[in-house]
């Protein structure tokens, strides 16, 4: 006998398995930017951003990606920032906000080595 089809299917899973996503940017990232340990994600940082205000850009986002090791989301969003510095004069941690999102550049444009 034939199942009957409703229209509805099982999805997968939602879930990130940190096992295997690559995380060498973040710790790249601690040794040449040490202030990115101390940042809490607040989120002061996007509700300040201009580059939020016109695109959906979020340093937030930037930041959880980095500590998840989604290397392609990343380089989907880094190019958005303008480097203005207003995140990093409002974050309450001194997080250099600008040294994060170049050194993030420079490694991805070197290939993630």
């Amino acid at each position: 006998m034939k199942s009957k089809d409703f229209g509805y299917q099982a999805i997968p899973p939602r879930h990130i398995d940190y096992d295997k996503n690559d995380r060498t940017l973040f710790y790249f990232l601690r040794r040449r930017e040490p202030s990115i340990s101390i940042c809490f994600s607040c989120g002061s940082c996007s509700a300040t951003c201009p580059a939020n205000e016109n695109t959906p850009f979020s340093f937030y986002r930037i930041m959880l990606y980095i500590r998840r090791g989604e290397k392609l989301q990343i380089a989907r969003e880094i190019n958005k920032c303008m480097l203005c510095g207003k995140c990093r004069l409002v974050c309450p941690k001194g997080v250099n906000t600008r040294n994060v999102i170049l050194i993030t550049r420079d490694f991805l444009n070197s290939g993630g080595q």
